[in-house]
């Protein structure tokens, strides 16, 4: 056990590949909205009308394409989601595994904006699909306002373990 330690660091918040991951899946989660390119978005905003069509059909089939997943395996997806996240947080917080607590970081905020993606794709399909660029960015803004809050939280707890362990660990 003690070679596997001085082979493989799980030292998270003091590793720079942590923060990096962090900054890469807040950007592509802000970038993809409901698996739609931002960029397709604000060209269908500024009026392309070939933008706004493929706009709208990229938006209903992954709006449809993740309300069947919801419908068909929503129930196992949460209970094994819950399960995942309730240990690594038990691991993470009680059992004082650092490197769970990384990955809690990550994964906890994730969920929550795949819940969030369920509820934008039930309002499109709601709406019938009306105004998608509006509501898409509406989507966008939630999940970076909870990016930005999530990164504080993990810098916060990264540097406040970093700062309990000291520099040589």
């Amino acid at each position: 056990m003690e070679l596997a330690r001085e082979v493989i660091d799980l030292r998270s918040f003091s590793n720079l590949w942590y923060w990096i991951v962090l900054a890469v899946l807040w950007s592509t989660a802000s970038h993809w909205v409901l698996g739609v390119p931002y960029d397709m978005v604000q060209r269908a905003a500024r009026g392309h009308e070939r933008s706004m069509h493929d706009l709208q059909i990229l938006a209903e089939v992954n709006v449809n394409r993740i309300l069947t997943i919801v419908e068909v395996s929503g129930v196992w997806a949460t209970a094994i989601a819950t399960f995942v996240l309730t240990g690594l947080a038990v691991l993470g917080w009680f059992y004082g595994i650092e490197f769970c607590q990384a990955v809690f970081l990550l994964l906890f905020p994730m969920t929550l904006v795949g819940a969030w993606s369920i509820r934008t794709a039930r309002k499109l399909r709601a709406a019938g699909f009306a105004d998608v660029p509006q509501h898409l960015r509406a989507h966008r803004i939630g999940v970076q306002m909870l990016g930005v809050v999530f990164i504080f939280i993990t810098a916060f707890w990264g540097m406040w373990v970093n700062v309990r362990i000291g520099p040589l660990g």
